[in-house]
């Protein structure tokens, strides 16, 4: 039926005619429907009109079958993760149960001993109170087993049993992991262990593939677990159950440089269980289970897995819910006691390890269904292929194992940047990887030079950092730096990428905003005439880890110059940022507290400013690890070493200026979150500072007040001409005190002061010099600000003839907030 309302037939003929044109562009033109009509006779007796209509019904066709199709998925995951609850709710009944009989066997245990403890106390004959004390337990031990194929499988048979009991039961006690958040598009159900030894993470989700193809994903652990450096099967032997037991050595990546890399012996079985769920689990082989141990690798610590593994269950509408359990002890004493909440962190393990498989399923999952919805011509493969390789590019960077072809130089005399050659790697398999990479600018002549350091944070969310570096990346990088080593880049890679398949530009590829793969190109030098200079230069860009809300998640950017086309298999020479957070435990996350719910909700009490302190400062400590590569020529290798050495330090330190103007400030708890009503004995304490520190920083007093007099300090404090306004860090700067012009000026109170956002204060220039101005500030302890507008919480335009920045400094001299200082402000009419 057209827009007329007159119903119109077409032909089977005419229907395919359309379809064609209808998959080739969804929306003709008028003049594309004209073109199709003189071309196609059978559509001559057809008014545009009404094509036109076809084309509008057949696109809102397409919209209602997609729509359809869409809320089938949602149904079909739903309804699984209702029955996974039901289940998890059946358990959790179950052992409630099991729970109170056990309280009421104690109790009654209690009390007879109770008894007999008296009935002993009124007899003093030897033997009555020997009968009294309880025989000793038995401590369990594995008893020694055959290294054969029997001794393997019973060792497999007892693995299998206590991972079910940690995948569906209560063998360790589980915890949600914070930041989780539930519904149909969550990536699954995360817990994290508390109390158990080592660190353990229990996670399920429901995955759209197949059981088979899910077993085979997830048992090559080296292709989605960027950490695992290599994974070799030493031996394996079927069962009589139709199962496999397999003998596996693995070799994981230290994710900084202030630590020992790990590995792994451990005993693999794969086996159908009586209910036709498929596992796969996974153990370390020791001495004490009597199995086959490998000896020590040399510059490996040797970590230790208990029963892990996947529980796979097929769905009735498709796809299977997995069950994933990871149970580790990777030995913290090997490493310096800071980084250990590291290696003893369960949400560390999590977000790395256990939410990353169900992660990549879901992203092979999205690519089978083709629901990826990436641009013409761009195919996800390729690009979840370049974002590992730069991934694992940097991960060989950051260790520089010896079998790689790295070999360190002799150092300058200070240790902090550590520089290491390749000029020899080992020929691999296939040629692939990174490794390929390596070998194929060395045989060209040169090497590659890498230089790292790592350095601790302090209260910087590694999210906020990593996003800042890569929206900000003149604050800390050198273009001419960054020009040379594309140049010699692209001098090495000429002719590598001729006749190869190439991308197009922009990638700007996200994955569930968890992962952003993208081109930037490098911002170009003016004045320079030479042909290095003035050729555009492009990075391959990986950021990770930017959700702020992701408890324990490790955030990166790497990078790696490429040419303006990328290829899908040209060398790559990544560097970049690494940010780790180090206090994830339970009582950092404010876990292991027990608060009181009404008192939280009550806006203004001080247990909710507690509580809101605890989750503020869940991040307080980090580890940043930084690696830069380059590409050399033999005769170059000198200069180029000590150019990255300056390099690195330049970097490290400008880094460490932009953590600290990142940095929340320390501002009492009093001062984080309630308002200040003027004259209180906190805003007299503050007003002291500002005034103290302007007369520290700049040499003159700002106001004209009597020694010792804090009523009359305050008072001309308050009441001065030109404004003043205080802004602490908290992640973003945030306003927390005025003074009476300051509060006029912004045509705000001091109670709504800070729920004013400091950003929507600042126009167009003011948003591009903000961070700039921070940054002098913080370097020099002062900055004279040029004329400028501000606007205020009415939306309206205030100049300024200037201004005057300056620290805010507590009596340990330590940096409180900034303070604003707005000469000659008025609004524009």
């Amino acid at each position: 039926m057209d827009a007329s309302g007159k119903y119109v037939r077409y032909t089977n003929e005419q229907v395919e005619a359309l379809e064609r044109v209808y998959h080739e562009c969804p929306k003709p033109s008028s003049i594309r429907r004209q073109q199709l009509i003189k071309d196609c006779p059978i559509l001559a007796n057809i008014e545009p009109k009404q094509i036109k209509v076809w084309f509008q019904n057949r696109r809102c066709r397409e919209k209602q079958r997609k729509e359809a199709t869409r809320l089938v998925s949602v149904n079909a995951k739903l309804t699984a993760l209702n029955k996974l609850l039901m289940g998890e709710n059946e358990r959790l009944a179950k052992h409630t149960s099991q729970l109170t009989l056990d309280n009421h066997f104690l109790r009654r245990q209690l009390q007879q001993q109770q008894q007999q403890a008296a009935m002993a106390s009124t007899d003093t004959s030897s033997d009555s109170v020997v009968t009294v004390g309880l025989p000793p337990q038995p401590t369990p031990q594995h008893s020694p087993r055959a290294t054969g194929p029997a001794g393997l499988l019973s060792i497999a048979e007892e693995t299998v049993t206590e991972f079910v009991a940690k995948a569906t039961g209560t063998a360790i006690d589980w915890i949600q992991l914070p930041g989780m958040k539930p519904g149909p598009d969550a990536i699954g159900i995360v817990s994290i262990s508390h109390g158990c030894p080592g660190v353990a993470a229990r996670a399920c989700g429901l995955v759209g593939l197949e059981p088979s193809k899910v077993a085979e994903i997830l048992k090559d652990r080296q292709s989605w677990l960027l950490d695992c450096r290599h994974l070799d099967i030493l031996g394996s032997f079927p069962t009589g159950n139709g199962g496999t037991v397999e003998l596996i050595y693995t070799q994981m990546y230290a994710p900084t440089t202030l630590a020992p890399p790990r590995d792994f012996c451990t005993l693999r079985y794969t086996t159908l269980l009586e209910d036709g769920n498929l596992v796969i689990c996974e153990r370390s082989l020791t001495g004490a289970q009597g199995g086959p141990t490998m000896p020590p690798v040399q510059s490996f610590v040797r970590a230790e897995m208990f029963p892990s593994g996947y529980l796979i269950r097929q769905c009735d509408g498709g796809g299977c819910i997995i069950h994933i359990v990871d149970h580790l002890d990777l030995e913290p004493w090997s490493v310096p006691e800071v980084l250990r909440p590291l290696y003893e962190s369960s949400a560390v393990l999590a977000q790395k390890t256990t939410i990353g498989a169900l992660r990549h399923l879901r992203r092979l999952a999205q690519e089978a269904s083709d629901t990826v919805g990436l641009r013409t011509g761009q195919q996800p493969a390729v690009l979840r292929g370049l974002s590992q390789r730069l991934a694992r590019g940097f991960n060989q960077a950051v260790n520089g194992f010896p079998d790689d072809g790295w070999a360190a130089i002799v150092s300058d005399g200070m240790d902090d940047v550590s520089v290491l050659l390749n000029e020899s790697p080992p020929t691999p398999k296939g040629m692939l990887g990174q490794v390929a990479t390596d070998r194929f600018l060395c045989s060209l002549g040169g090497g590659i030079l890498c230089a790292k350091a790592s350095m601790l944070l302090q209260n910087v969310p590694p999210a906020l950092l990593i996003r800042f570096l890569r929206e900000h990346r003149s604050e800390w990088a050198d273009c001419d730096i960054d020009a040379d080593a594309a140049a010699a880049f692209h001098t090495s890679t000429r002719n590598r990428s001729a006749g190869h398949r190439q991308l197009p530009l922009p990638l700007a590829h996200s994955v569930e905003q968890e992962e952003f793969l993208e081109v930037v190109k490098l911002a170009r030098q003016g004045g320079l005439s030479d042909n290095i200079h003035t050729r555009d230069n492009f990075l391959l860009q990986l950021c990770s880890g930017v959700d702020e809300n992701a408890v324990g998640a490790c955030a990166q950017l790497v990078f790696a110059p490429v040419d303006v086309a990328v290829s899908d298999d040209v060398p790559l020479l990544p560097s970049g940022f690494r940010v780790i957070p180090l206090d994830c435990s339970l009582d950092g996350l404010g876990l292991s507290r027990t608060l009181d719910l009404a008192s939280t909700l009550e806006v203004g009490t001080d247990a909710s400013r507690e509580t809101g302190a605890v989750m503020m400062n869940s991040n307080l400590r980090s580890v940043l690890t930084i690696a830069f590569q380059f590409a050399y020529e033999a005769h170059t290798r000198e200069a180029c070493a000590s150019m990255a050495r300056r390099y690195v330090r330049t970097v490290v330190a400008s880094v460490q200026r932009v953590a600290m103007a990142l940095a929340p400030s320390h501002l009492p708890a009093n001062l984080g979150g309630t308002q200040l009503p003027p004259g209180s004995p906190d805003t007299v304490i503050l007003a002291h500072r500002i005034l103290q520190s302007y007369r520290l920083h700049l040499g003159m007093e700002l106001t004209s007040s009597e020694p010792g007099d804090d009523e009359g300090l305050f008072k001309a404090f308050w009441h001065h001409s030109d404004a003043i306004l205080c802004c602490a860090w908290k992640g973003l700067p945030e306003f927390t005190f005025g003074n009476q012009a300051g509060l006029e000026m912004l045509e705000t109170t001091s109670g709504a002061l800070q729920d004013l956002a400091w950003e929507k204060t600042l126009d167009e220039n003011g948003r591009k010099t903000a961070y700039t101005d921070f940054t002098q500030v913080l370097q020099q302890g002062y900055a004279y600000l040029p004329a400028g507008v501000r606007i205020s919480s009415m939306g309206r335009p205030v100049t300024y003839e200037r201004a005057i920045a300056w620290k805010v400094l507590a009596d340990d001299e330590t940096s409180r907030c900034i303070a604003f200082l707005f000469k000659n402000w008025s609004f524009l009419t």
